[in-house]
């Protein structure tokens, strides 16, 4: 059985997960997509001898399966062994943030070695926690607006990692979904009130949609079960996006059949919700993402500061195009956009 299936199989039976995972550690060239000084080193550099690693992960939301597996290979293929050199110390919720503060502590107490956390909730509640233990974010938006980091070239303190600029990705969504749908005049936003970033994420989608001459309305959801009554009491709105937040993504296929039952056209920001059955998706890959921590994780066990390795920012973007959703919405596609997108699902 997989550590991820430990994981799952012990969080239902509480919420603080103490798992011991072993997995390795490996590192991955930065990817041309990515934008920022160097991390990783070009090989390889041995290990003290007989050093066992206990990697702390925080994260709001159980994550899906393929992205915690993507993680764990760019691990392994650091050269860490299975079974001998590194332990895992799982925290998560069940999408909500409550319990991110108690999860941090508990890593902090336990002094791990490095603490991944996931998402701005889990890297803020991370910092909250420590001053002293490494802290490598990644899928954060905007670490230096919500005041992780003081700036993306140099960090400071004892945290870095992986961001993505809030404002650009929620704007370029209701570009998008203008141009799919052109009469598009009102959308609305599923926002997350409680989340650090919904704040930068709800001014960028707005300014996009004032330029745009389109209405906007934001509506607050606080979990899962709001999905579908807020959707339904929506009036005269023609397009629906939603903040980008580890509620969504933990409760993905409830999002996706509400949004389906309300036969609206909606844009995700990742193609997981695609793959669930959305309509379409613009972002970067959070595979890529997920990837790119391990290199930051690997540097600062070979003695690397934090403060010292620049945030990295994606600089390519996928859009991808579920054309059966369209046709059960009644929606035709542009050839134009068609011949935009990195995958059309049919």
């Amino acid at each position: 059985m997989s550590g991820y299936d430990r994981w799952r199989r012990l969080r239902h039976a509480a919420m603080a997960v103490r798992v011991g995972v072993l997995v390795l550690l490996a590192f991955l060239s930065a990817p041309a997509s990515f934008v920022s000084g160097p991390v990783g080193d070009a090989h390889a550099q041995p290990q003290p001898a007989g050093k066992v690693y206990r990697i702390g992960f925080l994260s709001q939301g159980q994550p899906p399966k393929a992205f915690l597996e993507t993680l764990q290979q760019g691990l392994r293929e650091r050269g860490y062994a299975e079974g001998r050199n590194l332990v895992w110390e799982f925290r998560s919720t069940d999408g909500s943030l409550d319990q991110l503060p108690q999860f941090a502590e508990e890593l902090a107490r336990l002094k791990v070695d490095v603490i991944l956390a996931r998402a701005s909730s889990g890297a803020t509640a991370a910092k909250r926690a420590t001053t002293s233990i490494p802290i490598v974010f990644f899928a954060v938006y905007a670490p230096v607006e919500i005041g992780l980091v003081p700036n993306l070239g140099h960090p400071g303190g004892n945290i870095t990692g992986v961001a993505v600029n809030a404002s650009d990705m929620a704007g370029k969504r209701v570009q998008l979904l203008k141009e799919l749908v052109p009469t598009l005049k009102r959308v609305a936003i599923l926002s997350h009130p409680s989340h650090p970033t919904n704040a930068v994420q709800l001014q960028g989608a707005e300014a996009a949609a004032r330029t745009l001459g389109v209405h906007f309305k934001a509506v607050p959801v606080r979990g899962a079960d709001d999905f579908a009554p807020a959707l339904n009491a929506l009036r005269g709105i023609e397009g629906v996006l939603h903040a980008d937040t580890p509620l969504f993504v933990t409760h993905r296929a409830r999002l996706v059949d509400a949004v389906a039952g309300s036969r609206l056209p909606a844009i995700y920001p990742h193609r997981i919700y695609v793959e669930a059955g959305g309509l379409m998706s613009y972002g970067p890959n959070p595979l890529d993402l997920w990837r790119r921590a391990a290199a930051y994780v690997d540097k600062i066990l070979k003695g690397a500061k934090p403060g010292d390795l620049p945030v990295e920012q994606p600089t390519t973007f996928e859009l991808v195009i579920n054309n059966r959703t369209a046709k059960a919405i009644g929606l035709k596609v542009p050839p134009s956009f068609v011949s935009r997108a990195d995958q059309i699902v049919e």
